[in-house]
């Protein structure tokens, strides 16, 4: 019987156990044994396993995160945790690996691959900026939760007549701000793929005054930048990718919009509460199609490859393709939610 194998890396994200599930129970139609790979890239540097069977996967489809765990491990970061993971894939048997998630551990994958290591990727991020796919499982939780969050904001912005930020994830791409903005109805949206320009912005917030009864929603995603300004950052170390850690911004525009307009304003960041929870039945659904997709992949042999979804259709792409860059927010879209901007 073979084995393969499967891991999650990086952030948790809503639908990381529907794909779990999948894979697991079509493997095991197939003939395959499955065995779970422990908080990603580490487990298998370390050689970290759990069996995986129908019964542990069997009431999970609900549940947010992931039962494997996860960890920001990059294993090329130290040449001596690429041989052991290398060494540990031999070790282990494993005739493939299953390997679900964003840019950093899907580059990993990539990486890997080309060393000879059989893998198959699954597309994993709440951001949607993944490359080569139309939407990633986790997205749909995450906009979901940050428009409730906004609905709410607005009862209290009402009635306070207050400004409110709602800083929400997106550290290079403005998928979740964007969507989540439109459908709450935010006079103001800011992104990472464009400047924030500070004085176009209060000028929209009193434009929104006038409108309204005196108050007004901004969204802005955690990666956005002033014009003449650095990111903002919780702290400058670098993780295991390279990556500081965002966080700030939403302080910032808020400390900026009272001093210039005089307006009374507040701020909310969303965080982590974007990742937690119960999956939405969208991303419930295209989790088990990406998870069927991948097993698939692996059982007639495609390797290198990551599953997508086209259109409504899941297909697949060489994983070189999916990391070669990050997709950001179409101007087409962001124009749409310029037109209710105040």
């Amino acid at each position: 019987m073979k084995r393969i194998g499967i891991l999650t890396g990086g952030g948790d994200c809503p639908g990381l156990n529907p794909v779990i599930r999948a894979v697991v129970m079509k493997g095991i139609k197939l003939g395959y044994e499955i065995v779970g790979i422990k908080d990603g890239w580490k487990g298998l540097v370390e050689g970290s396993t759990i069996p995986l069977n129908e019964k542990s996967v069997l009431d999970i489809l609900a549940k947010g995160g992931t039962i494997l765990g996860t960890s920001r491990t990059n294993p090329y970061k130290d040449l001596k945790q690429k041989d052991r993971a290398i060494a540990n894939f031999k070790k282990l048997k494993l005739y493939a690996l299953i390997v679900i998630g964003g840019e950093d551990t899907l580059g990993v994958a990539n990486k890997l691959n080309k060393e000879g290591l059989r893998v198959v990727g699954v597309p994993k991020t709440i951001d949607n900026d993944l490359n080569a796919t139309d939407f990633t499982f986790g997205f749909d939780t995450a906009v979901n939760i940050a428009t409730d969050c906004i609905d709410r904001l607005r009862t209290t912005a009402e009635s306070h007549h207050r400004v409110m930020v709602c800083e929400v994830m997106g550290r290079h791409a403005g998928w979740i701000a964007v969507y989540s903005g439109l459908a709450g109805a935010a006079d103001v949206v800011l992104i990472p793929e464009e400047r924030i320009d500070i004085n176009e912005v209060c000028k929209i917030l009193r434009r929104s005054r006038k409108k309204r009864k005196g108050y007004s929603i901004v969204v802005v995603s955690e990666g956005a930048q002033l014009k003449k300004g650095d990111m903002v950052l919780q702290e400058k170390e670098l993780d295991a990718f390279g990556h500081v850690r965002l966080g700030g911004i939403g302080n910032q525009l808020s400390e900026m919009i009272e001093a210039r307009t005089g307006f009374e304003t507040r701020v909310v960041v969303l965080g982590h509460m974007q990742r937690g929870g119960t999956p939405t039945v969208m991303d419930r659904v295209l989790g088990t199609r990406f998870g069927i997709a991948a097993i698939d992949l692996a059982h007639k042999k495609k390797f290198g490859h990551m599953v997508c979804l086209s259109g409504n259709q899941i297909k697949s792409v060489p994983l070189s393709r999916a990391v070669a860059k990050l997709k950001t927010v179409d101007k087409k879209l962001y124009d749409i939610a310029k037109l209710f901007f105040g």
